[in-house]
């Protein structure tokens, strides 16, 4: 096969996937109403899949959670209280992008303290080194001994 087929072959096979979501979903009638909760979904994390939104899983259980997203939106809910409604259910993880509260202050820390703890034993190396004195002339006597001593009994 030549690039040109795999190529072609690679774009219908990936083109696929992408509309997948779309063809299996009964849109809200109202495209302001569609908009608004194709923005929600986007935020909304997938239970089964877990790092992608209910928009890109192909997941059933995304698949009904975007239903009970477009059904709330179209009882007049807005984002907010269909979020809240989902948290209610599933807890913050169901939020890709969880709140700053204090239940999550350790999760939004976290980055950051294990970049404190690098650079702290980073640091701690480097002056565990650089601090270390010449070794005396008795010193250096005493070393060539024991390294003579391990090299005769090998």
């Amino acid at each position: 096969m030549t690039r040109l087929a795999v190529a072609f072959l690679a774009l219908v096979i990936f083109s696929v996937q992408v509309f997948a979501v779309a063809v299996d979903d009964n849109p809200l009638e109202d495209p302001a109403k569609e908009a608004v909760a194709r923005e929600l979904m986007k935020e909304i994390r997938c239970l089964v899949c877990q790092n992608q939104s209910i928009e890109d899983s192909n997941a059933d259980l995304a698949r009904d959670l975007r239903q009970v997203v477009r059904e709330r939106i179209a009882l007049g809910d807005t984002p907010e209280n269909v979020r809240a409604y989902l948290v209610d259910r599933y807890g913050d993880w169901v939020l890709l992008e969880p709140p700053v509260k204090p239940q999550t202050y350790l999760l939004w820390a976290s980055p950051f303290l294990f970049l404190l703890v690098v650079v702290y034993l980073v640091f701690r190396r480097r002056n565990a080194t650089a601090g270390a004195a010449p070794l005396s002339a008795e010193e250096e006597a005493e070393l060539e001994a024991i390294l003579a001593a391990k090299e005769r009994e090998q």
